[in-house]
């Protein structure tokens, strides 16, 4: 496939960061692109800057979701919505689990579920799913994030056995650390957020995760590019740590 076998797409997450650098990649292209995100202002600003068709919708609002994809035929679907509340598992709370397990996971099945069927009917589509180094790698803060970003990498490589046979293509695209706003989301809107985990780093730019997905959409029919891992050079995932046993309290 290339993109002019493509007509359509729908972006979640699109008000910014990768979101919206997908949408201005895509539409390059010439793509009919849909942009979903809850921020209505932040949307109508990249419709005007793109031309993409905006939709003012919470990932969560199911019935909104599908009355979409009963109107629109897509052809390529990136699934980037996601939030994270970064704490221990032992310190989470019942909202925590509902709003990741909600945004980041079921939001993607219903999606997926909504699109998918219709992709494999016309034999032509591409799935691609924004998971995140989490979804194969520990590290501490982020338990449920983790969880929630490791389904959608299943999702993923199962996807590929329900289409089995048809030319849909699925993609999953593994990001470390961007140079995005999101950190400014999860962790409040204060400069020293940005000095924490972005000034002085070198680290990719939402263009380059954007060009990554824009390289697999274009690969030839016979080519699925299924997982990309795209981490900053200086950054590496895993290191081996012991702890002491603590002394037991009498």
């Amino acid at each position: 496939m290339s993109f002019s076998d493509y007509r359509t797409a729908l972006v979640t997450g699109a008000s910014s960061g990768i979101g919206a650098a997908v949408v201005e990649r895509l539409r390059r292209e010439g793509l009919e692109v849909h942009a979903v995100a809850r921020s209505a202002g932040a949307l109508q600003d990249l419709a005007a800057r793109t031309g993409c068709i905006s939709h003012a919708i919470d990932v969560t609002d199911r019935a909104a979701l599908a009355r979409l994809c009963g109107e629109v035929e897509f052809d390529i679907l990136v699934n980037n919505a996601g939030v994270d509340r970064p704490k221990k598992f032992l310190e989470a709370e019942d909202g925590d689990i509902d709003l990741l397990v909600d945004v980041n996971l079921r939001a993607v099945l219903h999606l997926c579920r909504l699109i998918a069927p219709g992709m494999a009917a016309r034999d032509r589509g591409h799935v691609v799913n924004i998971t995140s180094i989490a979804g194969n790698y520990n590290f501490g803060g982020n338990s449920i994030y983790h969880a929630t970003k490791a389904g959608v990498a299943m999702l993923s490589n199962q996807l590929r056995l329900d289409t089995f046979g048809k030319r849909v293509r699925v993609t999953e695209i593994c990001p470390g650390r961007v140079a995005t706003d999101i950190f400014n989301h999860v962790h409040g809107d204060d400069p020293s957020i940005r000095e924490r985990f972005i000034d002085g780093f070198e680290l990719p730019q939402a263009s380059d995760i954007a060009d990554a997905i824009a390289f697999a959409i274009a690969a030839p029919v016979a080519v699925n590019i299924g997982h990309m891992e795209i981490t900053p050079t200086l950054q590496v995932m895993g290191g081996l740590q012991t702890a002491r046993p603590q002394e037991r309290q009498p």
